[in-house]
C-alpha cells in the first residue's frame, strides 16, 4: 500500500527505534527527564526562543499556546482554512472561549487584513489580542510565507499591541523550501508550534517554544489540557532523532511532491499547478460530475490512498516512507482512475 493521505501515517525507522529503546527518562510532570529536557533545549536553540515546552500533539501546541494569549471573549486572527480552525475540533471555542476571524487569502495575508481585522478593547466588541500565522499552510496547499509577508504581519501585531503565534507544524518544510534557518522563520513571534510528527518521522509530539513568561503559562495549560506525561523520553528521543537526520531529507519530499503534480498536471478531468507545489503537499481540483470521493476509493482498490478534503478537492502528502517509484506509481493510478470516471 502507497500511503499519501499525509506526513502522519510514517513508521518510525530502525535507527529511531533503537534511540527509543535507549533513551534516558524520568518523571517530566516534576522536570526530571533527562531527554525531554534535551529536547527543549535543542528546538529552543534552532527556533532562536527563550525556552521551549514538550507537547503531546500539535493541536495540544496550538491551543495551550493562543490561551496563553487570549482570554475568554477575545479574539484571535487567522488565515482561511487555518488549522487552528478547522482541524482542532473547535477547541479555541471550547476550551480557551475564544473567537475567531479568518483573514481574506489563501491562509496567508498582510498587515493590512490585521489592521483592517482588529477589533479595540471597546465593551461591546471581542477585543483582538493575537494574530496566528500557519508556515506551511496545509489546506493553502503547503505554501510557504515569504519573509517579507511575515515581517509585514509582525510589524502591524507590534503596532496595534497584539501578541504573535506561529504554527509552524510544517516550520521544517518551510526551511528546506526557502533555504533559511528555522529561527530566521520563527523570528519575532512571541510563541511557535512545531511538530515532530508531521514530516519528521517522529511517532508523536510537538513543541511549543517563545518568551519564557508565555512558555511557562503554557506549562499550567498542558497540565490542565491533560497533557503531562511521565516517561516521556521515549518520545523526545524519537523527536530529538527525527531533527537530527530527517530535516536535510525534506527536500526529497519537495521534490516528489513537484513530479507528482507534474505527472497530474494534463490529466482530464483534474487540475493541478506544479508551480504552486512549494513543499510536500499537492492539491487537486476534480471536475464535475467526478466525486473526489470515488477517486479516492478507486485508487484504495489499486493500492494506493489518498485524502478527498472537499467534494470536489484532493490531498497528496509526500513523505520518508515513500521513495520517488512509489509516488510515481501513485500518480499514475490516479491519472488512470481519472481517465475512466470521464
Amino acid at each position: 500500500m502507497i500511503d499519501l493521505r499525509s506526513d502522519t501515517v510514517t513508521r518510525p525507522t530502525p535507527a529511531m527505534r533503537q534511540a527509543i529503546a535507549a533513551a534516558e527518562v524520568g518523571d517530566d510532570v516534576y522536570g526530571e527527564d533527562p531527554t525531554v529536557r534535551r529536547l527543549e533545549e535543542t528546538v529552543a536553540e534552532l527556533l532562536g526562543a527563550e525556552a521551549a515546552l514538550f507537547v503531546p500533539s500539535g493541536t495540544m501546541a496550538n491551543q495551550i499556546a493562543l490561551r496563553a494569549h487570549a482570554r475568554p471573549g477575545e479574539e484571535v486572527l487567522i488565515g482561511k482554512d487555518a488549522h487552528c480552525w478547522l482541524h482542532e475540533s473547535g477547541a479555541l471555542a471550547a476550551l480557551a472561549g475564544a473567537q475567531t476571524q479568518q483573514l481574506p487569502g489563501d491562509g496567508r495575508f498582510d498587515g493590512r487584513a490585521v489592521r483592517d481585522g482588529h477589533k479595540p478593547p471597546l465593551s461591546y466588541l471581542s477585543p483582538t489580542t493575537v494574530v496566528a500565522v500557519e508556515n506551511t499552510h496545509n489546506m493553502g496547499g503547503g505554501a510557504v510565507w515569504p519573509r517579507p509577508l511575515l515581517d509585514d504581519v509582525l510589524a502591524a501585531a507590534r503596532d496595534l499591541g497584539l501578541g504573535t503565534h506561529l504554527d509552524g507544524a510544517r516550520l521544517w518544510n518551510a526551511a528546506a523550501a526557502t533555504g533559511a534557518a528555522e529561527r530566521d522563520l520563527a523570528r519575532g513571534f512571541d510563541t511557535i508550534s512545531v511538530c515532530l510528527s508531521k514530516g519528521l518521522g517522529a511517532p508523536a509530539g510537538s513543541v511549543v517554544a517563545g518568551r519564557r513568561a508565555l512558555v511557562t503559562a503554557c506549562h499550567r495549560f498542558r497540565k490542565m489540557y491533560g497533557g503531562g506525561m511521565r516517561q516521556a523520553g521515549i518520545l523526545a528521543a524519537a523527536g530529538l532523532h527525527a531533527l537530527a537526520h530527517h530535516r536535510a531529507r525534506l527536500v526529497d519530499d519537495h521534490a516528489h511532491a513537484r513530479l507528482v503534480a507534474e505527472r497530474l498536471a494534463d490529466v482530464p478531468g483534474l487540475a493541478v499547478d506544479p508551480a504552486r507545489v512549494e513543499t510536500n503537499i499537492v492539491m487537486v481540483e476534480v471536475a464535475a460530475p467526478r466525486s473526489a470521493q470515488a477517486l479516492v476509493d478507486a485508487c484504495a482498490a489499486q493500492g494506493v490512498r489518498i485524502s478527498a478534503i472537499t467534494p470536489r478537492r484532493l490531498r497528496l502528502v509526500t513523505h520518508l516512507d515513500v521513495d520517488r517509484a512509489a509516488c510515481m506509481r501513485a500518480a499514475a493510478v490516479l491519472a488512470e482512475v481519472a481517465r475512466e470516471a470521464t
